[in-house]
């Protein structure tokens, strides 16, 4: 799946078969469902998972557990919209590893 199909999909009721917590938690927020977004990407005790909880976090206006969480994914505090970072880690979750 591509970032144009999983923007697609959100227009399903549920999420796609088979996403990993981490996009999961994605598909949830931009649904409008945080409180399932956060919990997914709780879900996911990786790397993935920490950089949707930094971006949750950041979005909830929680920038000093949002700063936590982006250390802990490796990542830099995001400095963009919140639009596009979510574009930025959809598309790089998507990738092939």
């Amino acid at each position: 799946m591509d970032l144009p199909a999983f923007r697609a999909s959100l227009a399903s009721a549920s999420p796609p078969v088979g996403l990993s917590h981490a996009l999961r938690a994605l598909w949830l927020d931009a649904r409008g469902d945080w409180d399932g977004a956060h919990e997914a990407a709780q879900a996911d005790e990786g790397g993935a998972g920490d950089w949707v909880h930094a971006y949750l976090h950041r979005k909830e206006g929680d920038a000093g557990n949002a700063a936590y969480w982006y250390r802990r994914a490796g990542k830099p505090v995001c400095r963009t919209s919140l639009d596009d970072e979510w574009a930025a880690i959809a598309d790089a979750l998507l990738k092939p590893a």
